[in-house]
């Protein structure tokens, strides 16, 4: 975050280029990886296509809505997505505002405290 603060003024000429050089030069700053890249660009500077890859929840969630799969990965979600080409970030972006959420998995018992005062 830092980083991205010392660089504030030129991430916000970033604006005016199209999301693939965007993406790249935003790549260059140390510490920002592929998914902070991809979900920049898709609400950030209106790039259509961007599918945050690598994301721990979006792929459950997009395997789930679409497949009815309640575990998925990247590459089934990429599978998936493939016949929306070009619009794969705004599909992605409409079902999880319409609420699409896999299923939750974990303990639905209460936790007990270990000791009473």
């Amino acid at each position: 975050m830092i980083r991205c603060a010392r660089r504030a003024r030129g991430l916000e000429r970033l604006v005016a280029l199209d999301p693939v050089e965007a993406g790249a030069r935003l790549g260059t700053i140390s510490g920002v990886g592929p998914w902070t890249v991809q979900s920049v660009l898709g609400p950030v500077l209106g790039d259509p296509d961007a599918v945050p890859v690598g994301d721990f929840h979006i792929p459950h969630s997009i395997c789930w809505a679409m497949a009815g799969e309640v575990r998925g990965s990247d590459e089934r979600m990429l599978e998936l997505l493939a016949p929306y080409a070009g619009q794969r970030g705004r599909v992605i972006r409409a079902l999880l505002l319409a609420g699409w959420s896999a299923p939750k998995r974990g303990p639905r018992q209460r936790i007990q405290p270990i000791a009473r005062w």
